[in-house]
């Protein structure tokens, strides 16, 4: 539900949706408009990307973001001594 995101978890959507357009250290961004350590903000952002919450509230973001989450992992597991794919 919507409901279960709060205004932090909106922000952090909404920079991540705009983050292309912006231009200069992203990190510089976060602490400016957030307040947050860039480490928190990953925090934060790896926990919206599991949310159903999110999902409903920007379901491309969402989606994009659980794509290339798996395809990081799918790149980690292959470079792994002893992956058998």
């Amino acid at each position: 539900m919507l409901g279960d995101l709060t205004e932090r978890d909106r922000a952090v959507l909404h920079l991540e949706a705009a983050w292309p357009r912006h231009s200069g250290a992203k990190e510089e961004i976060i602490r400016a408009q957030l307040g947050m350590s860039a480490a928190r903000y990953y925090q934060v952002l790896g926990r919206l990307v599991e949310s159903e919450a999110a999902l409903e509230y920007d379901p491309m973001l969402v989606r994009r973001l659980r794509r290339l989450r798996d395809s990081r992992a799918s790149h980690r597991a292959m470079r792994t001594p002893g992956f058998v794919g």
